[in-house]
């Protein structure tokens, strides 16, 4: 209820601001003593009108949606949806805030927030661990005012709480990584930019940050077998474009990105939940099972709503025309490139990348034949890497289709946020984009956050046909990843190999590429290797220091003193006996240490 009065009230501050209303900013004293003054209050800009859309359209559908996903859950009605409308609430609080005191209240809250949802299931073991290591990776980065964004924005080196957030449940994951915690960092950042764009060494850094978390996430996304876990790689990597774009200076671009990027993912992760929501009753309700691709396979005859959206999303995070992600995450290509070759060329790459996983996670989900039916026997199926083949022989495995479950298309509530994220998955990229050479030579988008700031040097935007042929190398790269994705993963329509024709140096190519592909795979499963390296040196390395500084402490400072307490305590006790009052055992004693220091 609530909620949807804050989403009215957001579409009629956007239009307020669309159409050339002043910026308010109110502020209200907290805390008088003697000359410090602290103030809080809201200020209401283009950027935050923008923000305040994305945040309240998206908690809308994701509140809509768990309506039915979460309503068997034994939490729905007592936590739950507290923790998400109080989730919701410090989003919003943090977009509105107009100094740092207040984002930084809200920027907990936030943390907090994420924390409660992330361990929601807090039964579960890994849940529980999952949410704690997000709580302390957030903490660890807010001891700067750059770390912080790179921490929430799920940047490298802090991006390992991430994937393991996918612990909480789907709606969660979806509002997590459309429009709350993930677009904080980036948020903040945009907030700031006109502070970080007079240090060039700081932009320096965002702009690497960002192309090492893109490629970075890109590689570790190619060979995983759960769905969530691919979806939060694949935003670590989105982000990653983020932070690249303000790094160069592109600031539309990258609020452009997190725009579009933010409806893609929601329709992505809800689609998702909607796969694993019909998969849990077959497989079982463990992560390891209802989340695994191994065990999905064939869901478009079963759920062609579900497959329908998602194919929509993967379309639009993939970059191809005319779907909302094309849009922005071509102008950052073309940016970077102009910027810094070295850092266009990673872009590039990793853009090729995202198509080949984006339809990777596509073909093993909703195309083939579904291979639910033997998840009790992993071995029935052949493993899944990042160039094997999942054929399985079907005359040495047949099924009693009399008895089997298939799954089932979600429910009317579950769908319709499905279908109403799909309208700004297409459309909203026309947004940034010029199509009347007539009028002021600006896109919509750069107009409406000229209005925030008007110290920002927004270059001319380019004509529809121009930004066309700039977006064909990347959009031949696109396609190219797609064609590998489905050449290793698609429906078989045709025969590719040909048997027992085998050329003489076939065989030294396939042991190179099972070589390569083994090296990439472990790569992958093993997270770059990054979790391990942290785990040795950092957890290992503190308990064993702990272990040291418990050493000294148990057996040489409390050693000493114990010793003192001992030697005093023996010591007394001899002299006890001693000092008994006699003259005759005083005698005894002086002549006793008399003879003593004459014999030494």
């Amino acid at each position: 209820m609530f909620l949807n009065i804050a989403m009215l009230l957001s579409f009629h501050f956007f239009w307020q601001q669309i159409t050339g209303s002043s910026i308010h900013r109110y502020l209200w004293s907290w805390v008088l003593y003697k000359n410090l003054v602290l103030e809080i209050g809201y200020l209401l800009d283009p950027l935050t009108s923008i923000m305040l859309v994305l945040v309240t359209t998206v908690a809308v559908m994701v509140m809509i949606y768990s309506d039915s996903y979460m309503f068997y859950d034994e939490g729905y009605i007592n936590f739950f949806f507290c923790y998400l409308s109080l989730f919701t609430a410090s989003m919003l609080g943090l977009v509105l805030s107009p100094n740092l005191i207040q984002v930084y209240i809200f920027w907990e809250l936030v943390g907090m927030c994420s924390y409660l949802l992330i361990g929601f299931w807090f039964t579960r073991p890994s849940a529980a661990n999952a949410c704690q290591k997000a709580f302390v990776t957030n903490r660890i980065g807010d001891f700067g005012l750059l770390l912080g964004p790179i921490a929430k924005s799920a940047q490298f080196p802090l991006h390992i709480w991430l994937p393991d957030a996918m612990e909480g449940p789907t709606p969660i994951s979806a509002l997590i990584h459309a429009a709350t915690m993930v677009a904080a960092g980036i948020f903040l950042i945009a907030r700031m930019f006109p502070l970080f764009q007079m240090l060039p060494f700081v932009m320096s850094i965002i702009s690497w940050t960002g192309a090492i978390t893109a490629l970075l996430g890109a590689t570790i996304a190619l060979a995983q077998k759960d769905l969530k876990k691919v979806l939060a790689y694949s935003t670590m990597s989105q982000l990653g474009y983020m932070m690249l774009a303000l790094g160069i200076g592109s600031y539309k671009a990258g609020l452009f990105h997190l725009i579009t990027h933010a409806y893609s993912k929601a329709l992505l992760f809800l689609g998702s939940g909607s796969v694993i929501h019909s998969m849990e009753p077959i497989v079982g309700y463990h992560p390891n099972k209802s989340q695994n691709m191994i065990f999905m396979g064939g869901l478009r005859q079963y759920m062609p709503i579900t497959a329908i959206t998602f194919l929509f999303g993967t379309l639009s995070l993939c970059g191809i025309p005319p779907f909302a992600c094309f849009w922005s995450k071509d102008e950052i290509l073309v940016n970077s490139w102009v910027h810094f070759p070295i850092l266009g060329s990673i872009a590039f790459f990793t853009a090729g990348l995202t198509a080949f996983y984006m339809f990777r996670i596509y073909f093993l989900t909703f195309e083939g034949d579904f291979r639910g039916h033997f998840f009790d026997d992993v071995k029935k199926l052949s493993s899944i890497s990042i160039w094997g083949s999942l054929e399985f022989n079907k005359e040495q495995f047949k099924l009693d289709k009399k008895f089997t479950l298939y799954p089932k298309e979600a429910n009317n509530i579950m769908l319709f946020p499905l279908i109403i994220l799909t309208i700004p998955t297409v459309f909203i990229g026309f947004i940034g984009v010029l199509f009347d050479e007539n009028t002021i030579n600006v896109d919509f988008l750069s107009y409406w956050l000229t209005l925030s700031i008007n110290s920002f040097n927004y270059s001319n935007s380019e004509k529809v046909l121009e930004f066309l042929f700039n977006a064909i190398p990347s959009i031949i790269i696109a396609f190219f990843g797609i064609l590998i994705a489905f050449y290793l993963y698609g429906p078989n329509l045709f025969s590719l190999k040909k048997e027992n024709k085998k050329l003489p140096f076939q065989s030294k190519i396939d042991v190179i590429l099972k070589s390569f592909s083994t090296s990439i795979y472990n790569w992958s499963y093993y997270r770059a290797y990054i979790d391990g390296f942290l785990f040795f040196f950092f957890i290992k390395g503190l308990r064993f220091l702990i272990k040291i500084v418990s050493f000294i402490d148990r057996w040489i400072i409390d050693g000493i003193i114990n010793g003192i307490g001992i030697f005093s305590f023996f010591g007394g006790e001899s002299l006890k006996y001693i000092e008994g009052g006699r003259i005759s055992s005083y005698l005894f004693f002086i002549i006793f240490c008399m003879f003593f220091v004459f014999f030494i």
